[in-house]
């Protein structure tokens, strides 16, 4: 006979995935907040909120000239893995190297990507993780890309941020990795030549 504890299955997601989805509903826990909070105010606030949108219907005609004028934005959040940023819906972004390098993004870091009218790509980090420092030894594998070992353990690196510091193999590098995650990606903080 089956315990009914027995008929239920476990579910894995990743590390990054699980982020994005505490963030989601995060965002979606203080807009609800707000709502029921606007709810619960008395009739007096109900009728000041009516007058409040009289005005601002009044101005969206000028600001929705103005969007015309600069076009609509697309504003997407996601998760770093390391390469690219991976959004809610599965979709795939690419980050500039440079970007990621200079910025020191971390696998688990959130991002918000704003395509502008002209599809130009602006990245900004919006939620770093908890990151740890790790010295290393910098490595190059046959196929000739950079990694960092330590302890047993490879970490990847971005190539932009190894040529930044003019590093070399067998040089001792600083790396950020998440603190509280196993991670195949590294950070490169800065490299010290042998």
């Amino acid at each position: 006979m089956k315990n009914k504890n027995q008929d239920t299955e476990s579910i894995y997601i990743s590390k990054s995935k699980f982020l994005l989805l505490r963030k989601i509903l995060q965002n979606v826990h203080e807009n609800l907040g707000k709502v029921i909070q606007l709810l619960d105010s008395g009739p007096e606030e109900i009728s000041d909120f009516d007058d409040m949108m009289i005005g601002v219907s009044q101005s969206l005609g000028a600001a929705s000239r103005e969007l015309e004028l600069v076009g609509d934005e697309r504003v997407i959040e996601g998760v770093f893995d390391g390469e690219k940023m991976i959004a809610n819906d599965g979709q795939e972004y690419s980050i500039p190297s440079n970007y990621a390098s200079k910025s020191k993004l971390v696998e688990g870091d959130i991002l918000k990507l704003t395509i502008n009218s002209r599809g130009d790509f602006l990245y900004k980090q919006i939620g770093p993780v908890e990151r740890q420092k790790i010295v290393g030894k910098l490595g190059i594998d046959k196929s000739g890309d950079y990694f960092v070992s330590a302890d047993k353990k490879k970490w990847k690196v971005i190539s932009a941020s190894v040529t930044y510091f003019k590093g070399q193999p067998g040089d001792e590098v600083v790396i950020l990795v998440p603190q509280d995650s196993v991670s195949k990606w590294a950070a490169v903080e800065n490299v010290v030549k042998k």
